[in-house]
């Protein structure tokens, strides 16, 4: 008898193995807490307790982001055969190669794959440098500047001054909030830039692994790339928690009792994440839209050559900008908005019952709520990539929808454990000036009403994004007269797209705030972040599975394998589409509250929209987003029109490159995506930062509460219109070359009059969903943040102009 040693099965069970362990340890964790609390008639968290699962759950998370980037690095980059390939696999597929049933040399694929990986991986990584350069120069410029600012409120003094909400108590000198939120923003700052770049490189990791592992079917490369996405998911969500509570620890040895003063400091943390997040978003965004609408534009419509063909001198540029804009952007939006939630409800809790009782469980039960988020998204991960199987391309996105589904579900349950042991049955909230009463079941229907409208986002969003339902069937129908009507269609769907999300919205804002005021709505985002791990996840896997298909066409690997990555793709394209959702929603509510933290701030009684202070804020608020969209646009256009002409000017001049014959000139294509976004970026940025600034000084706190309101209002629309429109033109493009119904081959083949209509659609939507869309959630909270932030300079010396 003979035993067969399967290392692959073996690490599988020892995985399961692991996070059954952790997931055991953890709940046993909960249980003796609740028996201690139990005999002892505590009804809350010990302070211990608290201090002790934060970072628990912080380092499982980083060490669960390691394993699942060990399993990636064990799909080999080289040509060697699998030991195993004649036994039968996991996902109903046999282990050896399709490219060797169809004769194919299997070392050349292998070694080209890895030839375009490293290509993508160096082209993106000089990007990012040369962005962080002028980035870094940036964050150094603004901490000096906040630095100035907040330490000249009181003239630089040391003295002890009386407490903002408690006059009878003295608290910190405000130099000491200066230095704190100084070095605050610059946390934030770093955090945001190594979360962006760490994903950015386990996606470049990943991208041909992928490619490869589609050879063997197309559930194990589904796998590849959703563990590649839970990398960045886990990397982030526990990095990010992890240095906001060191940071917190290290203030309170300085800060003590003055709560108030530490959590005010806090804030940085978040306006240091956002800040970097919209030159990541703007930077990016530009730069792969770039490269897409050229190589869209030359190749596909004009010279009728396959998207990714390697003749294609923009191609390398494009999948290079996949993941600088929705791998490093991405996760930099997301990560401000989790800082940036946290940040609202600790600087709200601190000037109520939690800080003024010095309870620190429940002062931390933000932190709290991010750190269960951790566990659930272990968990739900395994059903993805361990309990359940893919084994045909229409089980991919069901799966994708599934792990939203039981994430949301099981984040339910462990809310209402972590509410029930760590915050008072009844409490008081800081409510402008009065202080509200609380019960803790009202705080839980908070995070929930969050939680759940973040899902009611997530499938709203797919609806009208994905080629399975008619919304999408009916924009690509309309590709039979043109592009005119392509767009009239993909316009209407968009604005369409709008109204049940902002119900879902409005709805969340309505319960959360009769229940527990601004800090109601601030753990609201933070319950639509709290499974931010499994969201990135699912958002970072889009791009990979891109870039996989990308390298398929490069390396010359058979239409099957092409079939499989881009049915990756197309599910991708939905799962981006339901991250931008979720991060314009949970942007919505973090503004909101830290505008409700900045009015309380600014000491402003009532802020009456009719009153003209109010009002000409309010307008000029609401016509921002227009601006900023209009600039980040025109930036796509004009870099894409040099790229346009640089891919022409290669096609004509170069000989041989159509017949395949001549390599073209990829080096060019990608340093104009490179120069272009890094001076087009400048800008649209300026505009949100010095927005805050300018209005707060020369108008006041007034008029500037006008302003961040109605951009808050208008930029919701407009991003979720913009986003939406985008990935449903995308999608209908997608669904007319797949051909997998006899409506979609009706409209078919590649290279038809409806297919070129849909690909210029599909050209517009590219800056819509992936550049503008995007950044204006990043515009509403980060102007938020920094006026709050800014909020004592602007009360004690704004509004100049009011004051001749």
């Amino acid at each position: 008898m003979r035993l067969e040693y399967d290392q692959g099965r073996v690490i599988q069970i020892c995985s399961m193995s692991l996070s059954a362990s952790i997931t055991v340890k953890l709940f046993s964790f909960f249980f003796l807490v609740f028996c201690s609390a139990t005999l002892w008639g505590a009804t809350i968290l010990p302070d211990l307790g608290a201090e002790i699962l934060i970072p628990f759950c912080a380092v499982v998370g980083i060490a669960f982001s390691l394993l699942q980037w060990m399993y990636v690095s064990r799909v080999q980059l080289s040509p060697a055969r699998d030991s195993n390939s004649n036994s039968a696999g996991k996902n109903g597929y046999n282990e050896h190669l399709i490219e060797e049933e169809e004769g194919v040399n299997d070392n050349n694929v292998v070694q080209k794959c890895a030839e375009i990986q490293n290509a993508i991986s160096e082209g993106a990584t000089s990007f990012l440098f040369t962005e962080y350069k002028y980035v870094g120069a940036f964050m150094v410029a603004f901490a000096i500047l906040i630095f100035l600012f907040l330490g000249s409120v009181e003239g630089f003094s040391t003295s002890s001054r009386p407490c903002t909400y408690d006059e009878t108590k003295m608290c910190k000198p405000a130099l000491a909030t200066a230095i704190f939120s100084t070095v605050s923003f610059l946390l934030g700052a770093i955090t945001s830039v190594v979360s962006g770049f760490l994903g950015m490189k386990i996606a470049t990791y990943a991208n041909a692994r992928t490619t490869l592992e589609a050879r063997k079917g197309v559930g194990k490369a589904f796998i590849v790339a959703f563990r590649s996405g839970a990398v960045m998911g886990f990397l982030l969500a526990a990095n990010g928690l992890l240095v906001l509570y060191i940071a917190i620890l290290l203030f309170k040895l300085y800060y003590g009792e003055d709560w108030g003063g530490l959590f005010e400091s806090i804030t940085g943390y978040g306006l240091g994440g956002s800040s970097m997040a919209l030159f990541g978003r703007v930077g990016g965004g530009i730069y792969t839209k770039a490269a897409d609408v050229g190589a869209d534009l030359v190749g596909k419509v004009e010279r009728n050559i396959p998207e990714d063909d390697p003749r294609n001198p923009a191609v390398i540029a494009d999948n290079v900008g996949d993941n600088v804009g929705d791998i490093a952007g991405m996760g930099s939006d997301l990560f401000g908005s989790y800082a940036e939630s946290s940040c609202a409800a600790l600087v709200v809790a601190s000037i109520s019952s939690f800080g003024i009782n010095h309870e620190l469980s429940a002062m931390l039960y933000p932190l709290i709520v991010s750190s269960i988020g951790i566990i659930v998204c272990l968990i739900t991960t395994l059903f993805a990539t361990d309990f359940f199987e893919i084994k045909a391309v229409k089980e991919i996105e069901p799966a994708l929808k599934k792990q939203l589904i039981i994430s949301t579900v099981l984040m339910t349950v462990g809310v209402a454990i972590v509410t029930w042991i760590s915050v008072p049955s009844s409490f008081t909230i800081f409510n402008f000036g009065t202080q509200k009463v609380v019960k803790n079941w009202q705080l839980f229907l908070c995070v929930c009403v969050g939680l759940w409208a973040g899902l009611i986002i997530g499938f709203v969003t797919e609806y009208y994004t994905s080629n399975a339902y008619s919304p999408v069937q009916d924009v690509a129908d309309s590709c039979r007269t043109g592009a005119a009507t392509n767009v009239i269609f993909g316009l209407a769907l968009g604005y369409k797209s709008v109204i049940i999300p902002i119900f879902a919205i409005a709805v969340s804002i309505f319960v959360s705030f009769s229940f527990a005021a601004m800090y109601g709505i601030a753990v609201a985002a933070l319950g639509m972040l709290s499974t931010i791990a499994t969201g990135l996840a699912i958002d970072a896997y889009g791009p990979i599975s891109d870039n996989a298909g990308g390298i398929a066409e490069m390396a010359g690997m058979s239409h099957r394998i092409r079939e499989r990555t881009d049915a990756l793709d197309a599910a991708g394209n939905t799962t981006a589409a339901i991250g931008k959702g979720f991060a314009i929603g949970s942007a919505a509510l973090v503004s909101l509250a830290l505008f409700g933290a900045f009015v309380s701030r600014a000491g402003i009684a009532t802020v009456d929209v009719l009153t003209p202070k109010v009002f000409i804020g309010l307008i000029v608020g609401a016509m921002l987003p227009y601006w900023f969209s209009a600039m980040t646009m025109k930036s796509v256009g004009s870099a894409a029109l040099k790229m346009v002409e640089e891919v022409r000017r290669q096609f004509n001049t170069i000989p041989g490159l159509m017949e395949g014959t001549a390599k073209p000139d990829y080096a060019t294509c990608v340093k104009i995506s490179t120069d272009a976004s890094i001076k087009e970026m400048i800008p649209p940025g300026a505009l949100v930062m010095l927005t805050p600034l300018i209005v707060g000084i020369f108008f006041g706190v007034e008029t500037l509460s006008g302003v961040l309101a109605g951009s808050l209002v208008s930029g919701v629309q407009i991003a979720i219109s913009a986003s939406n429109t985008g990935g449903a033109w995308d999608n209908a493009k997608k669904y007319i070359e797949a051909g997998a119904s006899e409506h979609a081959r009706s409209l078919g083949p590649k290279g038809s009059d409806p297919h070129k209509a849909a690909v210029i659609g599909d050209t517009i939507g590219d800056p819509l969903k992936d550049t503008s869309g995007p950044s204006l959630n990043i515009l509403i909270k980060l102007m938020a943040v920094e006026s709050l932030v800014f909020a004592p300079f602007f009360a004690t010396h704004g509004g100049l102009l009011f004051k001749l």
